[in-house]
């Protein structure tokens, strides 16, 4: 893996973020995404937004927490960093603030099984970690908690986090938590209590999940 391909990581990068914008789960230049890339991980900067970025200005943040880029980095780095450092499985974080998903987090409330898709981030709720002020290490303590043994999670009064062994994954599961997300809401609105799967079901679902989720046009699973 040379400079040729760094520098389209960068640019898929670059390309996720106005994607996330395009379905309507980001806003402007706020959430941020990382991607593993050698013994470290590229992570997007801060306040530019992402049709006006390229690839050289993507940051590069080694494990051991050194930065380099001629752009100031995510003030999110903190978590993109943990993660990425305690989960060998994950290769992409996306951080949103899609609508519903954070309606639900500013509540500080979870999501729990009432969709066969919740089985998708890895368990028969999706968790949403404590508050903590943005940036900080508390911040992605909590995340990393409330990811464990699961590939997404909200935070409460901020947002969402999904991962995934690939970018495409990790930017398709934010998109389905959001979608989950309304669901929730919109169940809530009845105001009749959720009926939810069993957590049998969703460990079943889960399993079955193995050959399920994105795929390129061949059929093959992307990532």
């Amino acid at each position: 893996m040379g400079m040729k391909q760094e520098k389209q990581y960068r640019q898929d990068i670059i390309n996720a973020g106005m994607r996330m914008n395009e379905l309507g789960i980001n806003q402007g230049t706020s959430g941020n995404i990382s991607l593993r890339w050698k013994d470290g991980i590229l992570v997007t900067p801060t306040g530019v937004p992402y049709e006006e970025l390229k690839p050289e200005d993507i940051c590069w943040q080694h494990l051991d927490g050194n930065v380099k880029g001629k752009l100031e980095i995510s003030s999110e780095w903190r978590f993109h960093i943990e993660i990425q450092r305690h989960r060998p499985d994950v290769n992409a974080v996306v951080h949103t603030h899609s609508n519903h998903a954070t309606a639900l987090a500013i509540q500080e409330m979870e999501i729990p099984a009432i969709h066969y898709m919740v089985a998708a981030g890895g368990g028969p709720n999706i968790r949403c970690a404590p508050y903590a002020t943005f940036g900080t290490q508390e911040l992605a303590e909590n995340a990393l908690t409330a990811l464990k043994n699961r590939s997404c999670c909200l935070l409460a009064h901020h947002g969402v986090i999904a991962t995934g062994s690939s970018l495409s994954t990790a930017l398709w599961l934010a998109s389905e938590v959001e979608t989950i997300a309304k669901q929730y809401i919109l169940i809530l609105s009845t105001g009749q209590k959720p009926k939810l799967l069993s957590d049998a079901e969703i460990e079943r679902v889960r399993t079955k999940m193995s050959g399920y989720g994105l795929k390129n046009r061949k059929g093959k699973l992307v990532g």
